[in-house]
């Protein structure tokens, strides 16, 4: 007899799920936990804000003592003008008695061509130290953060006797000189930090397509403006606003800075205040300007020089 075939056994349904099964979420932030957030943010908000105060407090005391007379100046230095006692002698001072125009003109060329020098020259020398393997690379990296930390000022009698020799005393070239060599090695630190993040693909591409080693530059320039822009900022300032090297090397009416311009109405027995002041004021607009245009690149430098 042939066995009989098995009995098929049913299995039990799976029992649906409800279409408005509630989906987890996660919990929600505690009143404790959103009132420390809310604290913390305060707190950092306090702090900037207490930054900005004290390094904006000094330029807005310097311009709003310039419209002030000498006497108002001293009874209440903290006090804003107001209009009974406002006073623009000082403004007039500094545009009829000195060469405001010409000293404004002095300083914003020894600045632009100074910062042109120093892009120019660290940016070519960044990308040769990024790109190329050499004898003495690491000694010359050194040398380059050696000039970042010996302040250029200890050899002033060098340049004086230098500068003398060349008969470059009282031009402004002697400034622009010096300051191309104070802001090379700073330039080339912070340049070599990008150039070496350019991907060797791409400079292998133009490489293989005929492209000399100057147009490969010219093609990864483009790439790395965020540190000339940082560059130009950290150059631009000191560069501006230095008194040492107008004092020392180009004293003269025709070859003077705004910062030497200003120190003209610092008397021995009396100070022009009222001028003086003014006189910082105007200096302070075209710094505040120059960096408002290079204030995104400069930022943008310092977090991807941060982040890389």
């Amino acid at each position: 007899m042939a066995p009989s075939p098995p009995t098929p056994v049913s299995l039990p349904a799976p029992e649906p799920l409800p279409a408005s099964a509630p989906t987890p979420s996660a919990p929600a932030p505690s009143r404790r936990g959103r009132a420390r957030a809310v604290g913390g943010r305060a707190a950092v908000h306090g702090v900037l804000i207490g930054y900005c105060v004290l390094a904006l407090g000094p330029a807005l005391l310097v311009v709003a003592n310039s419209f002030k007379s000498r006497q108002d100046i001293f009874d209440s230095p903290f006090s804003p003008p107001t209009p009974a006692t406002i006073d623009t002698s000082g403004y007039r001072t500094v545009f009829e008695e000195a060469s405001f125009f010409s000293y404004f003109r002095n300083s914003l060329v020894v600045t632009l061509l100074s910062v042109a020098g120093v892009l120019v020259v660290s940016a070519l020398a960044a990308h040769a130290l990024s790109e190329y393997r050499f004898r003495g690379r690491g000694l010359l990296r050194f040398y380059l953060l050696a000039g970042i930390m010996v302040p250029i000022r200890l050899g002033t009698v060098g340049l004086v006797e230098l500068f003398s020799g060349m008969r470059m005393m009282n031009t402004l070239w002697a400034l622009i000189l010096v300051y191309i060599a104070m802001g090379i090695p700073l330039g080339v630190f912070i340049l070599s930090q990008f150039f070496e993040q350019v991907p060797s693909e791409l400079k292998q591409a133009a490489r293989v397509d005929g492209a000399g080693e100057l147009r490969v530059f010219g093609i990864t320039l483009p790439l790395v403006r965020a540190g000339l822009g940082a560059v130009a900022v950290f150059t631009m300032l000191p560069v501006f606003n230095d008194l040492w090297f107008p004092l020392i090397l180009a004293p003269g009416e025709s070859t003077r800075t705004v910062p030497l311009g200003a120190q003209q109405f610092l008397g021995q027995y009396e100070t022009n205040w009222n001028a003086m002041l003014a006189a910082l004021s105007l200096a302070i607009v075209p710094v505040l300007v120059l960096y408002v245009i290079f204030s995104r690149q400069f930022l943008r430098g310092l977090t991807d020089g941060a982040l890389k």
